[in-house]
């Protein structure tokens, strides 16, 4: 796979070592080892090794390495235990009672002698500057809910390439793998599982590819109206999908409606995904919709998501901390007015904290919220950033102070959904943002 490198180009140069043409027409035979407690050795501790090393240490080999010198990152993991650093040059004898190694040196005599050991003592050895002279290929691989990718090619650039396209495929969704499922081709049969997944603020790039793998595997979707819309599009079209925004009953009863309907699909087998918008627990009945499910015998994921009390803001140009302008924000839901007696925020002690106020669902309360907040001792000239659908195609900002938002919104006719962000976060980096 990897060709010789001139003893004036060493086997850690950054681009990487080329093909050899020794390795063209050779088949490698494609295994998976089974390192954990194992003796691995290791010789030569710069970037090639450094690379290599994580992948060694995850297997829960017993690591050995063996150079008298390592990159500062090598080091660390050594000074962690995660492997046993001998500081010295190799030594014939040192491959004694080892399953496997990786010869990684810029030395190509050294490496040469490893390589014998490793033939002599029947271990299969891999080899960074010389693939044509090794026993054993290392394959460009990666890892996506358990499963490894490992691509041989001959070329590590093109298995390389073909490794990203793979794992990326398959943790965005757009490669189908759909796991096997126990009993029919639905898997309808037993009790399914449910999946809280938070889609983000809008933009359907800023879903976690997590939840995007999740949505890809779902038999079913219950979508919220703030979930990414463009994410149901992609869906199979065998996969149910259900519009929470439209069952019935009311807001109290809705929700009901909403657990109930997670509970019946799983029940009847099914692999349930709630798609939410931005966290499921950030003012989204995320606990209400598991504790459903726990009560139900269900088992349950919950996938965070990217919450748009601090990314819509950023989508803006605006941080919700600075370094020397405040140490805390605050975010605050403001479906419920300061003078609702079902409101539970301390309006009096958010006003008196100097830091960032970040508002969700407050765009018809905002005239009440502000005044209450003057009224409590924030300065009416506190910036305020009102911005609608952040991180979409729609999105748009206006700005105001606390003494004139209620008006602004009111002109500017902003509408739900909205985050408001109060605070002189607002202008920190309007000389500098120019937008993404």
């Amino acid at each position: 796979m990897t060709a010789p490198n001139p003893p004036s180009v060493p086997a850690d140069r950054p681009d990487g070592p080329h093909p050899h043409p020794g390795t063209e027409g050779r088949t490698p035979y494609p295994v998976g080892l089974l390192l954990a407690g194992r003796r691995v050795v290791v010789v030569g501790g710069g970037q090639v090794a450094q690379r290599r090393l994580p992948a060694l240490i995850a297997t829960g080999a017993d690591l050995h390495l063996i150079s008298p010198a390592t990159t500062p990152a090598v080091q660390a993991m050594a000074d962690a235990g995660e492997l046993t650093w001998h500081e010295r040059p190799y030594r014939d004898g040192d491959l004694a009672d080892t399953w496997y190694a990786l010869v990684a040196t810029d030395d190509p005599a050294v490496n040469t002698a490893v390589s014998a050991e490793a033939e002599r003592e029947r271990v299969f050895c891999a080899r960074s500057d010389d693939a044509a002279a090794a026993t054993a290929w290392t394959p460009a691989s990666g890892r996506d809910a358990g499963a490894t990718v490992a691509v041989l090619t001959g070329d590590p650039r093109h298995s390389a390439a073909l490794r990203d396209s793979i794992v990326n495929g398959l943790r965005d969704g757009s490669l189908a793998a759909r796991r096997h499922r126990t009993g029919d081709a639905s898997g309808a049969s037993g009790p399914g599982r449910v999946a809280l997944v938070g889609g983000g603020p809008g933009d359907p790039d800023l879903i976690t590819v997590r939840g995007r793998r999740l949505l890809a595997d779902a038999d079913v979707v219950v979508a919220d109206r703030l979930a990414p819309r463009e994410l149901l599009a992609e869906l199979p079209e065998h996969v149910e999908v259900i519009d929470a925004s439209k069952i019935p009953y009311g807001r109290f009863m809705a929700q009901e409606a909403i657990n109930r309907t997670l509970v019946e699909h799983a029940k009847a087998g099914k692999f349930v995904v709630r798609l939410k918008g931005g966290d499921p627990y950030v003012f989204g009945r995320g606990g209400e919709e598991l504790l459903a499910c726990a009560e139900a015998g269900l088992p349950v994921t919950v996938v965070p998501g990217i919450s748009s009390s601090i990314s819509v803001p950023a989508a803006v140009g605006v941080p919700v901390t600075h370094r020397g302008m405040t140490h805390e924000f605050t975010v605050i839901s403001g479906h419920v007015g300061p003078d609702d007696e079902r409101s539970l925020t301390n309006w009096e002690a958010a006003a008196r904290m100097s830091g960032t106020l970040v508002l969700l669902m407050a765009v018809d309360k905002i005239g009440a919220i502000a005044a209450k907040l003057v009224e409590c001792g924030r300065p009416a000239d506190t910036p305020v950033a009102v911005v609608q659908e952040g991180t979409t195609a729609a999105q748009r900002r206006v700005d105001a102070t606390l003494a004139t938002v209620a008006a602004t919104v009111e002109a500017e006719r902003i509408k739900p959904p909205a985050v408001i962000v109060i605070g002189d976060v607002v202008n920190v980096l309007a000389p500098a943002f120019t937008g993404a």
